[in-house]
């Protein structure tokens, strides 16, 4: 009888290891039973970039300088994300308009930003494009305005040195000065400054750095007895729009890629007549000081 007992609690301990090694064995031991079992997933890293197509494929180059995705060539076509043909860190885009990104960049692990949307936020970029990338914003008219004596006199005082050296100063790189040639006092000699004596000049631009640097040529216009109406606007259409309309004589917040597929996409007649600054974009996050996370 004994030997009989014997024989079935033996039994019974080999059912209960079996047991507890098919449920995962020691419950002590945070290492997976079996040695083909695979790590846990990695957490999905969000990164937020423009969605109008200048700006993303802007912002898909810089990510790819960094080696964090591949484009395909995609020729005198903007690259999109459905132009990745390399994702290895399986990074998830969100496109979102430009002027929102620094709202939403909370909600995100990283988000490429542009500056002027970045300094008016109080942001500040751990990775940005290289020197060797340009897009100068412009002062920008209707097609037909670009001789008048108004657009004159408002180049003309842009083109200044007051204005090229109030972009050094202030922004001491983040903005760069594209003003190849300012003139000493901002003026135009060819322009009849006592027939636009009591004139309104109306320009739609970006608050940050756009009317801060209009504001400069403003007082310059000022002393010629001529207003600078500065018009804020945070949207990358309306100012455009207002230009083509003809309510606004200029606006001065885009550069010239953007203006061109804008032209073509809307059927508009907007012409540059004058680079300012550019704007290197960056890359901002509110939880990481560099790519350390996707890597």
């Amino acid at each position: 009888m004994k030997k009989i007992l014997a024989i079935v609690f033996a039994a019974v301990l080999a059912v209960s290891a079996f047991a507890l090694t098919a449920c995962g064995g020691n419950k002590g031991n945070d290492t997976p039973a079996g040695s083909g079992s695979a790590p846990a997933p990695a957490k999905t890293i969000k990164i937020g970039i423009p969605n109008d197509p200048t700006n993303e494929a802007r912002a898909l180059a810089l990510l790819q300088v960094q080696g964090l995705i591949t484009l395909k060539d995609t020729g005198d076509v903007e690259a999109t994300v459905m132009d990745i043909v390399d994702n290895p860190y399986g990074i998830e885009f969100s496109e979102i308009e430009a002027a929102q990104l620094p709202n939403v960049l909370q909600d995100l692990d990283y988000a490429v930003i542009n500056s002027n949307y970045a300094i008016d936020a109080g942001l500040t970029p751990f990775v940005t494009e290289g020197t060797d990338v340009s897009y100068p914003n412009i002062i920008a008219v209707k097609e037909g305005n670009e001789n008048s004596d108004k657009i004159k006199a408002l180049i003309a005082a842009v083109n200044s040195q007051a204005v090229a050296d109030y972009i050094n100063s202030e922004y001491k790189g983040a903005i760069v000065c594209d003003l190849t040639a300012p003139t000493p006092d901002g003026l135009d000699a060819s322009v009849d400054y006592d027939a636009l004596n009591g004139t309104k000049i109306t320009v739609a631009a970006s608050p940050t750095p756009h009317a801060d640097i209009l504001a400069i040529a403003k007082d310059i216009l000022a002393a010629k007895g001529i207003t600078l109406d500065i018009q804020e606007y945070n949207d990358y259409v309306v100012p455009n729009n207002v230009v083509e309309s003809g309510e606004v004589d200029s606006n001065y917040f885009q550069h010239v890629p953007y203006l061109d597929d804008f032209n073509k996409e809307n059927g508009t007649h907007i012409v540059s007549v004058l680079e300012v600054h550019h704007e290197p974009m960056g890359v901002y996050s509110s939880k990481y000081d560099s790519f350390d996370a996707i890597k």
